[in-house]
């Protein structure tokens, strides 16, 4: 009706809808999810959607499997394995080949059977840490690491949310999902062509950072700790922490508070201040001045320049030595508990500043420095509003720092004299999993039923504590699927995939079908470098039917190629999380991606259409 009224065909709506959502979703002024919504009540209001099922894609299978899939993820991610792994992947040495072949391939593996960013989240640590006792740079591991993860994930029906909306499609269409491991002989091929060309090809490409681990370099404290001296005329004397702060109007990180030779950390300091009373903080000139003008707190030495670089560790440890009275101490002293944690897609510190999200008053945290592709930011730290990939210097409490990341959406990177152990429940996490695809491999469940409630069970033993479950749970990817699934079916349902699938077919009338299935597979590809990999998979399905449709052969292969291009996003930092995720311990920029990701996307074309002609033939 609302078309007809317009003037326009449902194609040519549903068409301009996509357009406008495609063009938002690369400006990335608004979230995924939210562009995506506006998608779904604009196509409502069109005529395009009916209203009664607009919101039908919340309870959509595909939907409610991504769902579980998240919370099982987190329960191994709980379990004690990411322990075991780096036990074991730390023994392989110093050499550089043998590190990428055990942290890409574990990956690879871990991802076949999670989520690929839950496995990603598990081995990131371990990669950070390998290059820190290994002296190398961190942008060496961690994009090979990242495209292992999306690699991997093209193993299983569970390893990535294309798969999963590309066999529910199948069902739709066919009255049959694809199984299990109908993805693996195509997926198996893949990844291990993948993995093979970054080990010994494809890390020569990666941009090599100079120093050590990145985060060494930016968050290397000791270089810019100052002592401030509390004296009988200093406003500071008589306030406590929070006042100070207060009076500051700036969240300037008060590391320690040393007082007739007892140095107690800044979080657990809660008493009032006393003349003769150290300040150990971290400040830059404009943070000194600010403490000097309004509460005047001097500093007792002035901060000391970086050393040279090739003799960083060298002095430091000299200065030491030399001078065991020397208060400008490394930041890796007793009571100063520091981590280094990255911000994740899903945290809800995105877009929002210290003083919004009351890290130290709601959390117990203190945030000392902010790195953002590859450098440390010099701006008030108060102004920053963080954005996924930011990597963070906290100083927190010992028992709660671990919860509160969990709660904030922070991945812990390195800590520093701190310990984040989970408790071992590895055996019942793998137990349940099993027991859930052997359902599925029987067809005694359907993979939404089999997946949830191996999930609920996971929940019920307490192998993750319910408010754990939920945090798991990937809000925006949820919403852009459900949003996204009535948007795709009325893509199908106005002739507009059929539109696309025609023009298709007319440009390549003359080739072999192998050549269209490149066409798609390509398409498919560079749209997934722009937008979810998730939001690919939905519009390019249709697209994928009409064409075997209309060359009247198997609709499996052309499934199988949007299945395994829309999860091979490895041009840019946006097109997947994992990517993303990267993006700030490993320094990288925008344009870096692709030096490492063009070719192994050839890899991958070149491998995945033969073996998906042979698994599923036209």
């Amino acid at each position: 009706m609302a078309a007809e009224m317009i003037g326009l065909a449902p194609s040519t709506l549903v068409f301009m809808v996509l357009g406008l959502t495609l063009m938002a979703f690369v400006w990335g002024r608004f979230r995924y999810d939210l562009v995506a919504l506006t998608a779904l009540l604009a196509s409502v209001m069109l005529g395009l959607v009916p209203a009664d099922s607009a919101f039908a894609g919340f309870g959509h299978p595909a939907v409610i499997t991504v769902a579980a899939v998240l919370v099982l993820s987190r329960g191994f991610e709980r379990s004690g394995v990411v322990d075991i792994i780096s036990n074991q992947v730390l023994k392989v040495g110093d050499r550089l080949i043998l590190q990428l072949l055990v942290l890409v391939g574990t990956v690879v593996v871990l991802s076949g059977i999670m989520n690929n960013v839950g496995a990603l989240a598990l081995l990131l640590p371990v990669a950070m840490r390998l290059a820190r006792e290994h002296d190398t740079s961190p942008s060496i591991l961690l994009m090979p690491l990242a495209f292992g993860s999306l690699l991997g994930g093209l193993t299983t029906l569970i390893g990535t949310p294309p798969n999963i909306i590309i066999s529910t499609y199948r069902g739709n269409i066919t009255g049959e999902n694809f199984g299990m491991f109908s993805f693996s002989p195509v997926g198996i091929a893949v990844a291990g062509a993948g993995l093979a060309f970054i080990v010994l090809i494809g890390w020569r490409l990666t941009p090599k950072r100079s120093g050590q681990s990145s985060t060494d370099e930016m968050f290397d404290t000791a270089n810019y700790l100052v002592e401030l001296n509390v004296t009988k005329d200093s406003k500071a004397n008589g306030l406590t922490l929070p006042q100070l702060r207060d009076e500051l109007e700036e969240a300037i990180p008060v590391l320690a508070v040393v007082r007739d030779d007892n140095r107690r950390a800044g979080y657990s300091f809660h008493g009032i201040l006393q003349e003769g009373d150290i300040l150990l903080l971290e400040a830059g000139p404009d943070e000194l001045k600010l403490l000097e003008d309004k509460v005047g707190l001097s500093a007792i030495a002035e901060p000391e320049e970086a050393p040279d670089e090739n003799d960083a560790t060298t002095d430091k440890t000299t200065e030491d030595e030399a001078d065991s009275t020397d208060a400008r101490q490394p930041v890796n002293t007793e009571g100063l508990q520091l981590i280094e944690a990255v911000v994740r897609n899903d945290s809800m510190m995105n877009n929002r500043s210290v003083r919004q999200l009351r890290l130290n008053q709601q959390f117990g945290l203190h945030l000392v420095a902010v790195a953002r592709d590859g450098s440390r930011l010099k701006q008030r730290l108060r102004d920053i509003r963080f954005k996924t990939g930011d990597v963070l210097l906290l100083q927190g409490s010992e028992n709660e720092i671990s919860d509160s990341l969990s709660t904030l959406g922070c991945l812990p990177l390195a800590s520093r004299a701190l310990n984040l152990g989970q408790p071992r429940k590895l055996a019942i996490s793998i137990g349940i999993f099993a027991l859930a695809i052997v359902a599925m491999l029987l067809d005694l469940l359907p993979a939404a039923v089999a997946m949830s409630s191996a999930a609920v069970v996971s929940l019920l033993i307490g192998v993750l504590p319910l408010r754990d479950g939920y945090q798991a749970i990937d809000g925006p990817v949820i919403v852009l699927l459900a949003a996204m699934l009535p948007v795709g079916e009325a893509l199908e349902t106005s002739g507009g995939a059929d539109i696309v699938a025609n023009t298709l077919l007319t440009l390549g009338a003359e080739w072999p079908i192998f050549i269209s299935l490149i066409g798609l597979f390509v398409l498919t590809m560079l749209l997934s470098n722009v937008v979810n990999n998730a939001a690919a998979a939905l519009l390019m399905a249709p697209i994928a039917a009409s064409l075997a449709q209309g060359f009247d052969v198997s609709l499996d292969p052309f499934l199988m190629v949007v299945a395994v291009s829309a999860s091979c996003a490895f041009l840019t930092p946006i097109g997947h999380q994992s990517n993303t995720l990267v993006l700030g311990p490993g320094g990288y920029s925008f344009g870096d991606y692709w030096k490492l990701g063009l070719p192994l996307s050839i890899v991958v074309l070149i491998v995945a259409l033969p073996a998906i002609l042979w698994v599923w033939p036209l």
